[in-house]
């Protein structure tokens, strides 16, 4: 039996208290400060990218998972009956169901986690790149009392992060157009 399907198909109690228990523990994860982390995640896994693969990861996880779960949970009961009533197997029932009414959920935390993940690799970049990256631009920067440049700095991340969040944003408009959230 797969994951997906245990944490979808099941009876509300079977499943909310595994899901609990699993939460809880990501929840404790999320709650650690990024900045304290980070360079802890550059010991373990270096100056390279995957340090800020790492970092990044930790930041967005949660945020995707959280909203991942609401919009398979999302599917109300008839709908559901109605699946059953035609037969439908599980691989159908996630395709045409499940992750139908997952993606608005899905493309929230893309965008949410758009810009976040922008700030967990600049986080990273300010502990642990010697030589490049933003984040150690403003570090050296700020060090040389440099404000401008900080400043352009920051305004370059933002920039980076707006454009980012409207690239989600378009592909979240072209994937579901058919939501009621898009009719005018």
């Amino acid at each position: 039996m797969s994951l997906s399907k245990f944490f979808v198909d099941r009876p509300i109690f079977a499943g909310v208290i595994s899901v609990m228990i699993f939460l809880a523990g990501l929840i404790a994860m999320t709650a650690l400060p990024i900045v304290g982390v980070a360079p802890i995640m550059v010991m373990w896994f270096g100056f390279d990218w995957p340090s800020k693969a790492a970092v990044v990861a930790l930041v967005t996880f949660f945020p995707m998972l959280v909203n991942t779960l609401a919009g398979l949970s999302a599917s109300g009961h008839m709908e559901r009956d109605l699946m059953r009533s035609y037969g439908a197997n599980h691989r159908q029932t996630l395709t045409k169901l499940y992750l139908p009414a997952a993606l608005p959920f899905i493309f929230n935390a893309l965008k949410i986690n758009a810009t976040l993940a922008l700030i967990g690799a600049i986080v990273a970049e300010f502990f642990g790149t010697p030589t490049q990256g933003i984040g150690f631009r403003i570090s050296t920067e700020a060090g040389r009392m440099a404000i401008d440049m900080v400043w352009a700095e920051i305004a370059l991340a933002a920039i980076a992060g707006m454009t980012f969040y409207g690239i989600v944003a378009l592909a979240e408009r072209a994937t579901t157009f058919w939501h009621p959230s898009y009719r005018t």
